[in-house]
């Protein structure tokens, strides 16, 4: 059988060097096309937010299981004995010097991100980050009382339903105006799901971290 299966990877080999692929002639291009039809000028936004929003729907789910099974997975485990952080004054400051600027990139990228590169995921991973150069030179417990008390887990999870609730409802038909093309408010309701990707992914990444520095500290 694997002589089958050699002479079948030849064939198609030799497929590829003879035979061409032109490339189809498009009278419109895909971007311009992608653009008029989303109504912001990052048409990758366009493409995440619109016309595969069925695979973002799953990826907000998928990454909410994720988040679950590292809950699930470390929860029958002893805690670490001792955390190990940064504790000298310069790794602090720079620490946090970094996680500042994180911060303000991962704002700035979820409210600006359906006009330039970037986006709710990039937005998220930054704000991340930024929590993660803040966990490394804080106490766990301090961390742990931050995330409880600003309700971090149901701002979570309420992002998650408000995301699925509002894509449903684009993907029944049902758009917001998209408006003036570039402008901030814009796009009909992609702007408001960059915005609730970036509060879901930084916010489980925070829930992330916490887990693992208890369980297995950060080294």
């Amino acid at each position: 059988m694997k002589w089958v299966y050699i002479a079948a990877g030849i064939a198609l080999f030799v497929k590829i060097l003879i035979m061409s692929n032109p490339a189809p002639d498009f009278s419109l291009s895909i971007v311009e096309s992608v653009v008029r039809d989303s109504g912001v000028p990052n048409a990758v936004s366009g493409i995440i937010f619109r016309n595969r929003l069925y695979d973002t729907i799953f990826e907000v789910v998928v990454f909410t299981i994720a988040i679950m099974g590292a809950h699930f997975l470390l929860a029958n485990e002893q805690p670490s004995a001792k955390v190990y952080r940064f504790t000298d004054q310069p790794s602090i400051v720079l620490a946090r010097l970094g996680a500042t600027i994180a911060a303000l990139v991962g704002i700035e990228l979820a409210i600006r991100g359906h006009l330039s590169p970037g986006g709710g995921f990039a937005a998220g991973v930054a704000g991340g980050t930024a929590i993660g150069l803040v966990a490394i030179t804080s106490s766990p417990e301090k961390m742990q009382s931050i995330y409880k008390r600003w309700h971090a887990a149901t701002w979570e999870k309420v992002s998650v339903l408000i995301f699925v609730l509002l894509a449903a409802i684009t993907l029944s038909g049902f758009e917001l105006p998209h408006g003036e093309l570039g402008a901030l408010v814009s796009g009909g309701v992609i702007p408001l799901l960059n915005i609730l990707v970036a509060v879901k992914v930084a916010l489980g990444s925070w829930a992330v971290i916490l887990v693992f520095i208890r369980y297995r500290g950060l080294l």
